[in-house]
Protein backbone atom coordinates (compact mmCIF):
# COMPACT_ATOMS: atom_id res chain seq x y z
CA UNK A 1 0.00 0.00 0.00
CA UNK A 2 2.83 2.39 0.82
CA UNK A 3 4.43 1.69 -2.54
CA UNK A 4 1.17 2.34 -4.44
CA UNK A 5 0.53 5.60 -2.62
CA UNK A 6 4.03 6.75 -3.48
CA UNK A 7 3.31 6.25 -7.20
CA UNK A 8 0.02 8.21 -7.32
CA UNK A 9 1.84 11.29 -8.64
CA UNK A 10 2.83 9.30 -11.74
CA UNK A 11 -0.53 7.78 -12.70
CA UNK A 12 -4.21 7.64 -11.62
CA UNK A 13 -6.81 5.01 -12.39
CA UNK A 14 -10.22 6.26 -13.55
CA UNK A 15 -13.46 4.82 -14.89
CA UNK A 16 -14.80 6.56 -17.99
CA UNK A 17 -18.20 5.24 -19.05
CA UNK A 18 -17.42 1.79 -17.70
CA UNK A 19 -14.02 1.81 -19.45
CA UNK A 20 -10.99 1.62 -17.16
CA UNK A 21 -8.51 4.37 -17.87
CA UNK A 22 -5.01 5.08 -16.62
CA UNK A 23 -3.83 8.69 -16.76
CA UNK A 24 -0.08 9.24 -16.69
CA UNK A 25 1.10 12.51 -15.13
CA UNK A 26 4.36 14.20 -14.23
CA UNK A 27 7.81 14.01 -15.78
CA UNK A 28 8.83 10.64 -17.20
CA UNK A 29 12.53 11.48 -17.37
CA UNK A 30 15.48 9.57 -15.95
CA UNK A 31 16.33 12.15 -13.23
CA UNK A 32 12.70 12.31 -12.10
CA UNK A 33 12.20 8.51 -12.14
CA UNK A 34 15.52 7.62 -10.54
CA UNK A 35 14.08 6.66 -7.12
CA UNK A 36 10.90 4.96 -8.35
CA UNK A 37 11.96 3.54 -11.72
CA UNK A 38 11.76 -0.16 -10.84
CA UNK A 39 8.56 0.11 -8.79
CA UNK A 40 6.82 2.23 -11.42
CA UNK A 41 7.90 -0.08 -14.24
CA UNK A 42 6.50 -3.14 -12.45
CA UNK A 43 3.21 -1.34 -11.62
CA UNK A 44 2.72 -0.19 -15.22
CA UNK A 45 3.53 -3.68 -16.51
CA UNK A 46 0.88 -5.11 -14.19
CA UNK A 47 -1.68 -2.56 -15.38
CA UNK A 48 -0.81 -3.29 -19.04
CA UNK A 49 -2.04 -6.84 -18.59
CA UNK A 50 -5.62 -5.53 -18.72
CA UNK A 51 -6.65 -5.84 -22.39
CA UNK A 52 -9.37 -3.15 -22.32
CA UNK A 53 -7.35 -0.51 -20.45
CA UNK A 54 -7.37 2.98 -21.96
CA UNK A 55 -4.01 4.79 -21.77
CA UNK A 56 -4.00 8.57 -21.48
CA UNK A 57 -0.55 10.14 -21.96
CA UNK A 58 -1.75 13.73 -22.34
CA UNK A 59 -0.86 14.53 -18.73
CA UNK A 60 2.82 13.80 -19.21
CA UNK A 61 4.77 17.04 -19.07
CA UNK A 62 8.20 15.77 -20.18
CA UNK A 63 9.40 12.37 -21.34
CA UNK A 64 12.79 11.17 -22.51
CA UNK A 65 14.14 7.96 -23.97
CA UNK A 66 14.26 6.28 -20.55
CA UNK A 67 10.59 7.03 -19.88
CA UNK A 68 9.32 5.97 -23.31
CA UNK A 69 11.45 2.80 -23.16
CA UNK A 70 9.93 1.94 -19.78
CA UNK A 71 6.42 2.31 -21.21
CA UNK A 72 7.34 0.32 -24.31
CA UNK A 73 8.63 -2.55 -22.18
CA UNK A 74 5.50 -2.40 -20.01
CA UNK A 75 3.41 -2.75 -23.18
CA UNK A 76 5.55 -5.73 -24.27
CA UNK A 77 6.81 -3.84 -27.35
CA UNK A 78 3.30 -3.36 -28.75
CA UNK A 79 1.17 -0.20 -28.87
CA UNK A 80 -2.04 -0.45 -26.79
CA UNK A 81 -5.29 -0.43 -28.75
CA UNK A 82 -6.74 2.47 -26.73
CA UNK A 83 -4.24 5.28 -26.29
CA UNK A 84 -4.23 9.07 -26.28
CA UNK A 85 -0.95 10.91 -26.67
CA UNK A 86 0.63 14.05 -28.03
CA UNK A 87 2.11 14.28 -31.55
CA UNK A 88 5.68 14.48 -30.24
CA UNK A 89 5.08 11.33 -28.21
CA UNK A 90 3.61 9.67 -31.28
CA UNK A 91 6.93 10.16 -33.13
CA UNK A 92 8.87 8.54 -30.31
CA UNK A 93 6.60 5.49 -30.32
CA UNK A 94 6.82 5.24 -34.11
CA UNK A 95 10.61 5.07 -33.86
CA UNK A 96 10.30 2.26 -31.34
CA UNK A 97 7.90 0.39 -33.60
CA UNK A 98 10.44 0.54 -36.42
CA UNK A 99 13.07 -1.24 -34.36
CA UNK A 100 13.59 -4.92 -35.28
CA UNK A 101 11.85 -7.34 -32.97
CA UNK A 102 14.15 -8.89 -30.41
CA UNK A 103 14.01 -12.64 -30.47
CA UNK A 104 15.40 -14.40 -27.47
CA UNK A 105 17.21 -17.51 -28.59
CA UNK A 106 17.78 -20.12 -25.94
CA UNK A 107 21.22 -21.54 -26.48
CA UNK A 108 21.17 -25.29 -26.02
CA UNK A 109 23.47 -26.63 -23.37
CA UNK A 110 26.72 -27.86 -24.84
CA UNK A 111 27.91 -30.99 -23.11
CA UNK A 112 31.07 -31.06 -25.20
CA UNK A 113 32.33 -27.63 -24.16
CA UNK A 114 35.44 -29.02 -22.36
CA UNK A 115 36.52 -30.77 -25.56
CA UNK A 116 35.72 -27.62 -27.55
CA UNK A 117 37.84 -25.48 -25.24
CA UNK A 118 40.74 -27.92 -25.40
CA UNK A 119 40.48 -27.95 -29.18
CA UNK A 120 40.48 -24.16 -29.38
CA UNK A 121 43.51 -23.91 -27.09
CA UNK A 122 45.32 -26.55 -29.11
CA UNK A 123 44.56 -24.70 -32.34
CA UNK A 124 45.78 -21.42 -30.83
CA UNK A 125 48.98 -23.11 -29.63
CA UNK A 126 49.52 -24.56 -33.09
CA UNK A 127 49.07 -21.14 -34.69
CA UNK A 128 51.63 -19.60 -32.32
CA UNK A 129 54.08 -22.43 -33.00
CA UNK A 130 53.77 -22.02 -36.77
CA UNK A 131 54.18 -18.25 -36.46
CA UNK A 132 57.27 -18.65 -34.28
CA UNK A 133 58.84 -21.15 -36.70
CA UNK A 134 58.15 -18.77 -39.58
CA UNK A 135 59.76 -15.91 -37.64
CA UNK A 136 62.81 -18.04 -36.80
CA UNK A 137 63.19 -19.03 -40.46
CA UNK A 138 63.01 -15.40 -41.54
CA UNK A 139 65.64 -14.46 -38.96
CA UNK A 140 67.96 -17.20 -40.25
CA UNK A 141 67.57 -15.83 -43.76
CA UNK A 142 68.34 -12.35 -42.46
CA UNK A 143 71.46 -13.65 -40.71
CA UNK A 144 72.62 -15.22 -43.94
CA UNK A 145 72.03 -11.97 -45.77
CA UNK A 146 74.02 -9.99 -43.19
CA UNK A 147 76.91 -12.48 -43.36
CA UNK A 148 77.08 -11.93 -47.11
CA UNK A 149 76.61 -8.15 -46.74
CA UNK A 150 78.27 -7.10 -43.45
CA UNK A 151 77.90 -3.42 -44.34
CA UNK A 152 74.14 -3.71 -43.64
CA UNK A 153 74.53 -5.05 -40.08
CA UNK A 154 72.40 -2.74 -37.84
CA UNK A 155 75.12 -1.99 -35.30
CA UNK A 156 73.37 1.11 -34.00
CA UNK A 157 70.12 -0.76 -33.29
CA UNK A 158 72.00 -3.62 -31.64
CA UNK A 159 73.94 -1.27 -29.38
CA UNK A 160 70.77 0.64 -28.48
CA UNK A 161 69.01 -2.57 -27.46
CA UNK A 162 72.12 -3.69 -25.57
CA UNK A 163 72.02 -0.46 -23.59
CA UNK A 164 68.26 -0.55 -22.91
CA UNK A 165 68.08 -4.21 -21.94
CA UNK A 166 71.48 -4.48 -20.24
CA UNK A 167 72.86 -1.25 -18.79
CA UNK A 168 69.49 0.11 -17.70
CA UNK A 169 68.63 -3.16 -15.93
CA UNK A 170 71.71 -3.19 -13.69
CA UNK A 171 69.98 -1.43 -10.81
CA UNK A 172 66.97 -3.69 -10.36
CA UNK A 173 68.96 -6.91 -10.92
CA UNK A 174 71.59 -5.81 -8.39
CA UNK A 175 68.99 -5.02 -5.75
CA UNK A 176 67.04 -8.25 -6.20
CA UNK A 177 70.19 -10.38 -6.40
CA UNK A 178 71.69 -8.84 -3.26
CA UNK A 179 68.50 -9.38 -1.25
CA UNK A 180 68.06 -12.96 -2.47
CA UNK A 181 71.65 -13.73 -1.52
CA UNK A 182 71.08 -12.40 1.98
CA UNK A 183 67.90 -14.45 2.41
CA UNK A 184 69.42 -17.71 1.17
CA UNK A 185 72.57 -17.26 3.24
CA UNK A 186 70.63 -16.41 6.38
CA UNK A 187 68.22 -19.37 6.09
CA UNK A 188 70.95 -21.84 5.12
CA UNK A 189 73.24 -20.76 7.96
CA UNK A 190 70.45 -21.40 10.48
CA UNK A 191 70.20 -25.02 9.34
CA UNK A 192 73.95 -25.59 9.00
CA UNK A 193 74.57 -24.36 12.53
CA UNK A 194 72.47 -27.24 13.85
CA UNK A 195 74.94 -29.77 12.40
CA UNK A 196 78.13 -27.77 12.83
CA UNK A 197 78.64 -27.54 9.08
CA UNK A 198 79.04 -23.80 8.81
CA UNK A 199 81.78 -24.06 6.21
CA UNK A 200 79.42 -25.62 3.65
CA UNK A 201 77.54 -22.32 3.30
CA UNK A 202 80.06 -21.48 0.56
CA UNK A 203 79.13 -24.59 -1.43
CA UNK A 204 75.41 -23.97 -1.04
CA UNK A 205 75.58 -20.32 -2.08
CA UNK A 206 78.05 -20.91 -4.89
CA UNK A 207 76.22 -23.79 -6.57
CA UNK A 208 72.68 -22.45 -6.08
CA UNK A 209 73.41 -18.88 -7.17
CA UNK A 210 75.90 -19.36 -9.99
CA UNK A 211 74.16 -22.40 -11.47
CA UNK A 212 70.46 -21.66 -10.94
CA UNK A 213 69.33 -18.54 -9.11
CA UNK A 214 71.54 -16.01 -10.90
CA UNK A 215 70.40 -16.94 -14.42
CA UNK A 216 66.78 -17.45 -13.33
CA UNK A 217 66.49 -14.16 -11.47
CA UNK A 218 68.06 -12.22 -14.32
CA UNK A 219 65.87 -13.93 -16.92
CA UNK A 220 62.61 -13.39 -15.02
CA UNK A 221 63.41 -9.74 -14.33
CA UNK A 222 64.38 -9.14 -17.95
CA UNK A 223 61.23 -10.92 -19.17
CA UNK A 224 59.05 -8.63 -17.08
CA UNK A 225 61.04 -5.50 -17.81
CA UNK A 226 62.58 -5.67 -21.28
CA UNK A 227 60.26 -8.28 -22.79
CA UNK A 228 57.16 -6.23 -22.06
CA UNK A 229 58.91 -3.12 -23.38
CA UNK A 230 59.72 -4.81 -26.69
CA UNK A 231 56.16 -6.06 -27.13
CA UNK A 232 54.69 -2.68 -26.27
CA UNK A 233 57.09 -0.90 -28.64
CA UNK A 234 56.13 -3.07 -31.61
CA UNK A 235 52.46 -2.88 -30.62
CA UNK A 236 52.50 0.92 -30.54
CA UNK A 237 54.19 0.91 -33.92
CA UNK A 238 51.31 -1.23 -35.18
CA UNK A 239 48.71 1.09 -33.65
CA UNK A 240 50.35 4.22 -35.08
CA UNK A 241 50.82 2.49 -38.49
CA UNK A 242 54.61 2.85 -38.37
CA UNK A 243 55.00 -0.80 -39.37
CA UNK A 244 52.85 -0.17 -42.43
CA UNK A 245 55.03 2.82 -43.30
CA UNK A 246 58.17 0.65 -43.07
CA UNK A 247 56.53 -1.90 -45.37
CA UNK A 248 55.70 0.80 -47.89
CA UNK A 249 59.33 2.01 -47.83
CA UNK A 250 60.56 -1.56 -48.37
CA UNK A 251 62.29 -1.87 -44.97
CA UNK A 252 62.25 -5.36 -43.49
CA UNK A 253 60.63 -5.61 -40.06
CA UNK A 254 62.67 -8.62 -39.05
CA UNK A 255 65.99 -7.16 -40.20
CA UNK A 256 65.62 -3.69 -38.68
CA UNK A 257 63.39 -4.32 -35.65
CA UNK A 258 63.38 -7.95 -34.51
CA UNK A 259 66.91 -9.19 -35.19
CA UNK A 260 68.65 -6.30 -33.33
CA UNK A 261 66.45 -6.95 -30.29
CA UNK A 262 67.29 -10.65 -30.23
CA UNK A 263 71.01 -10.11 -30.72
CA UNK A 264 71.10 -7.24 -28.23
CA UNK A 265 69.34 -9.20 -25.50
CA UNK A 266 71.36 -12.32 -26.32
CA UNK A 267 74.53 -10.34 -25.65
CA UNK A 268 73.19 -8.52 -22.60
CA UNK A 269 71.82 -11.54 -20.72
CA UNK A 270 75.17 -13.28 -19.97
CA UNK A 271 76.51 -10.01 -18.62
CA UNK A 272 73.40 -9.56 -16.48
CA UNK A 273 73.75 -13.15 -15.24
CA UNK A 274 77.32 -12.47 -14.07
CA UNK A 275 76.24 -9.19 -12.48
CA UNK A 276 73.21 -10.69 -10.70
CA UNK A 277 75.19 -13.71 -9.46
CA UNK A 278 77.98 -11.47 -8.19
CA UNK A 279 75.56 -9.25 -6.27
CA UNK A 280 73.79 -12.30 -4.83
CA UNK A 281 77.14 -13.74 -3.69
CA UNK A 282 78.05 -10.41 -2.10
CA UNK A 283 74.76 -10.45 -0.21
CA UNK A 284 75.45 -14.03 0.86
CA UNK A 285 78.95 -13.09 2.04
CA UNK A 286 77.62 -10.27 4.16
CA UNK A 287 74.95 -12.46 5.77
CA UNK A 288 77.46 -15.31 6.33
CA UNK A 289 79.90 -12.99 8.08
CA UNK A 290 77.18 -11.56 10.31
CA UNK A 291 75.54 -14.89 11.07
CA UNK A 292 78.43 -17.40 11.06
CA UNK A 293 81.50 -15.18 11.40
CA UNK A 294 83.01 -16.28 8.06
CA UNK A 295 85.21 -13.50 6.73
CA UNK A 296 84.69 -12.19 3.23
CA UNK A 297 88.36 -12.89 2.36
CA UNK A 298 87.97 -16.55 3.31
CA UNK A 299 84.72 -16.77 1.35
CA UNK A 300 86.34 -15.38 -1.80
CA UNK A 301 89.44 -17.58 -1.53
CA UNK A 302 87.45 -20.77 -0.94
CA UNK A 303 84.73 -20.18 -3.55
CA UNK A 304 86.76 -21.31 -6.63
CA UNK A 305 87.63 -24.62 -4.97
CA UNK A 306 84.05 -25.23 -3.80
CA UNK A 307 82.29 -24.41 -7.09
CA UNK A 308 83.63 -25.95 -10.33
CA UNK A 309 84.01 -23.58 -13.25
CA UNK A 310 81.50 -25.61 -15.25
CA UNK A 311 78.66 -24.07 -13.23
CA UNK A 312 79.66 -20.61 -14.43
CA UNK A 313 79.67 -21.65 -18.08
CA UNK A 314 76.34 -23.38 -17.58
CA UNK A 315 74.85 -20.21 -16.10
CA UNK A 316 76.20 -18.11 -18.96
CA UNK A 317 74.75 -20.56 -21.50
CA UNK A 318 71.37 -20.30 -19.82
CA UNK A 319 71.62 -16.54 -20.03
CA UNK A 320 72.26 -16.54 -23.78
CA UNK A 321 69.44 -18.97 -24.54
CA UNK A 322 66.94 -17.31 -22.19
CA UNK A 323 67.77 -13.86 -23.53
CA UNK A 324 67.17 -14.86 -27.14
CA UNK A 325 64.00 -16.77 -26.22
CA UNK A 326 62.60 -13.78 -24.30
CA UNK A 327 63.30 -11.41 -27.19
CA UNK A 328 61.86 -13.85 -29.74
CA UNK A 329 58.63 -14.30 -27.78
CA UNK A 330 58.32 -10.56 -27.12
CA UNK A 331 58.72 -9.71 -30.81
CA UNK A 332 56.36 -12.53 -31.81
CA UNK A 333 53.53 -11.18 -29.65
CA UNK A 334 54.38 -7.61 -30.60
CA UNK A 335 53.96 -8.33 -34.31
CA UNK A 336 50.61 -10.07 -33.67
CA UNK A 337 49.07 -7.04 -31.94
CA UNK A 338 46.12 -5.52 -33.77
CA UNK A 339 45.76 -1.75 -34.26
CA UNK A 340 43.75 -1.11 -31.07
CA UNK A 341 44.62 -0.42 -27.45
CA UNK A 342 42.81 -3.48 -26.07
CA UNK A 343 44.93 -5.83 -28.17
CA UNK A 344 48.04 -3.95 -27.03
CA UNK A 345 47.34 -4.69 -23.36
CA UNK A 346 46.43 -8.32 -23.99
CA UNK A 347 49.48 -8.90 -26.16
CA UNK A 348 51.87 -7.41 -23.61
CA UNK A 349 50.40 -9.52 -20.81
CA UNK A 350 50.55 -12.71 -22.89
CA UNK A 351 54.13 -11.91 -23.87
CA UNK A 352 55.34 -11.58 -20.27
CA UNK A 353 53.51 -14.70 -19.05
CA UNK A 354 54.73 -16.81 -21.98
CA UNK A 355 58.31 -15.55 -21.66
CA UNK A 356 58.50 -16.35 -17.94
CA UNK A 357 57.00 -19.80 -18.57
CA UNK A 358 59.50 -20.51 -21.33
CA UNK A 359 62.37 -19.36 -19.09
CA UNK A 360 61.36 -21.95 -16.49
CA UNK A 361 61.04 -24.63 -19.19
CA UNK A 362 64.49 -23.78 -20.57
CA UNK A 363 65.94 -24.00 -17.06
CA UNK A 364 64.36 -27.43 -16.60
CA UNK A 365 65.78 -28.62 -19.94
CA UNK A 366 69.27 -27.40 -18.96
CA UNK A 367 68.95 -29.14 -15.59
CA UNK A 368 68.15 -32.46 -17.29
CA UNK A 369 70.70 -32.25 -20.11
CA UNK A 370 73.60 -31.02 -17.93
CA UNK A 371 72.83 -32.82 -14.70
CA UNK A 372 76.40 -34.18 -14.50
CA UNK A 373 78.15 -30.90 -15.39
CA UNK A 374 79.74 -28.81 -12.62
CA UNK A 375 78.69 -31.12 -9.78
CA UNK A 376 81.13 -33.19 -7.69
Amino acid sequence: MQNSSRLTQWYQLEDRQNVPCICLTGNYTLPALEDVFDDLASDLARQAQKPDLHWNLLGIQQIDSAGITMLWQAWHAQRPQLIELRPEHEKMIERLEQLPAHQSVTKPSDWLWPITQIGQLSLLLWQHAISLLTLIGQLLLDMGYLIRHPAYIPWREISANLFRTGAQALGITALVGFLIGIVISYLSSKQLQLFGADIFIINILGISIIRELGPMLAAILVAGRSGSSMTAQLGVMRVTQELDALTVMGISHSLRLILPKILGLGLAMPLLVIWTSAMALIGGMVAAELQLGLSIQYFISTLPDSVPIGNLWLGLGKGVVCGMVIALIACHFGMRIKPNTESLGEGTTSSVVTAITMVIIVDAIFAILFSDVGLP
